[in-house]
């Protein structure tokens, strides 16, 4: 391929910016940018052109008016002066064909983004770009014509270019995975728009009172919007774990909204109770992001005291939620308070812990989550049981088992539908008084 003619081929049928010519040869040469290389074969199709010329040839003159016109080119130009060939105002250059002329506007665009940045803290960056489906049609219709092989797309000089000079103007660095931001320009429409991506804290909470949910539990009448029944508050529950952790991380990074991430749920009754239950705190379009999560932790506890307490707060990204969800499953340990309806002899206790230890369980879903949950038949694990009598018709349980059990329809059988359960294997009904979680065995 003579490189020389196929651009002067394209400058022949379509005005081309230097970008945009240059760039239907951005593989070949390094180290430059397009419209350094546009500009690179403008001047060298002018004294070629102009050789031509010399040697008293009309397609020299030509040549020159092409790339005095199609080809923006000043050297052009001022050549055809030289020469005493005048160009009339009708075959002046307008824009360019492929962009419009829009590479003209990278600097502003860059201001532009600079100044939807101010309000916002972050370490990485992305640049993203929207064009108008005409744009890029015209620019395939237009390598399909000339059977470009070495350019590189409209889209990608865009973001190349408006990257870099925000690069070089903010000192932050570009991330193509999961960068803090990411900045959608249309050059073409000249607006910006701004994806703010997740802040991530992960961290542990206790519940040490009973009686608070996990999550916000919206009214069942109202559905939130505030009612006689729940006082106006749209809530079942005063408070939550969620509320209580979420409400002082999302003041501190500005943030719109917050979603509260576990692995699994203890039932509002229970306490969670020991190293406490990991968990990820999802903060949307967080203008903060440079927090002191030290100084975070220490004011949801002073606000929770006596209820939740948090630790180990520390920033995660968004594959620990996917873990988090992963690891509901995880081991967990109980202790329960379980009452019986007839008194308890020591051959109960040894009973216990010798049937319900490392054995699988069959559950069909409790009743009293059947509203929420699928009617299926799961197996879950139990590694461990110990049984203490602290009275003569009340025990406290201890158990290892798999995530997912419920340790409550163990000891009532829940109508049959737990298999085996405490309540059968003595036949002497049984229900749970009081329920603890200890522990909850996972990475992280």
């Amino acid at each position: 391929m003579d490189v020389l003619e196929k651009a002067f081929e394209l400058l022949s049928k379509h005005a081309l910016c230097e970008h945009c010519l240059g760039r239907q040869f951005a593989q070949l040469g390094y180290s430059m940018e397009n419209n350094v290389r546009g500009s690179a074969l403008k001047v060298s199709l002018t004294l070629q052109a102009n050789d031509i010329a010399n040697q008293k040839s009309a397609e020299g003159i030509k040549r020159l008016k092409v790339l005095a016109t199609k080809g923006f080119s000043r050297e052009a130009q001022e050549t055809l002066k030289h020469l005493k060939k005048r160009i009339t105002k009708k075959e002046m250059p307008g824009n360019c064909f492929l962009c419009e002329s829009r590479f003209e506007l990278v600097e502003g665009l860059t201001q532009k983004a600079l100044k939807v940045l101010e309000d916002y803290e972050y370490s990485t960056y992305l640049v993203g770009i929207e064009l108008p489906v005409k744009v890029e049609e015209r620019e395939d219709e237009f390598k399909a014509a000339f059977n470009i092989g070495y350019g590189e797309s409209i889209k990608h000089e865009f973001g190349r270019l408006l990257g870099k000079a925000l690069g070089e103007r903010t000192g932050k660095e570009v991330d193509y995975l999961a960068p803090d931001v990411v900045v959608v320009v249309n050059p073409f429409l000249e607006k910006i728009r701004l994806q703010v991506n997740p802040l991530f804290v992960a961290g542990r909470y206790r519940k040490i009172v009973r009686d608070i949910p996990q999550s916000k539990w919206f009214c069942s009448d109202c559905h939130g919007k505030g009612c006689e029944k729940c006082g106006g508050t749209g809530k079942l529950y005063p408070e939550s774990v969620e509320e209580l952790a979420s409400k002082p991380l999302l003041e501190a990074t500005l943030g719109e909204k917050s979603a509260f991430h576990a692995a699994g749920r203890e039932d509002i009754d229970a306490r969670m109770l020991g190293t406490g239950r990991p968990f990820v705190i999802e903060v949307s379009k967080p203008k903060k992001r440079f927090v002191d999560l030290k100084q975070v932790e220490a004011l949801i506890n002073a606000a929770a005291v006596g209820k939740v307490e948090v630790s180990d707060l520390r920033f995660t990204t968004k594959d620990m939620v996917r873990r988090l969800k992963k690891g509901e499953g995880a081991q967990k340990e109980y202790l329960l308070l379980a009452e019986f309806e007839n008194e308890l002899s020591d051959e109960d206790l040894h009973m216990l812990e010798e049937k319900l230890s490392n054995i699988t369980v069959k559950q069909q879903t409790p009743l009293r989550v059947l509203h929420r949950r699928s009617d299926l038949i799961r197996e879950k694990y139990i590694y461990k049981v110990k049984v203490k009598k602290v009275s003569l018709k009340r025990a406290l349980m201890e158990i290892r088992c798999q995530g997912g059990l419920y340790v409550k329809e163990l000891v009532s059988g829940d109508e049959g539908r737990t298999v085996p359960n405490v309540s059968d294997l003595l036949k002497n009904r049984a229900k749970t008084l009081k329920l603890d979680v200890l522990n909850v065995i996972m990475d992280g």
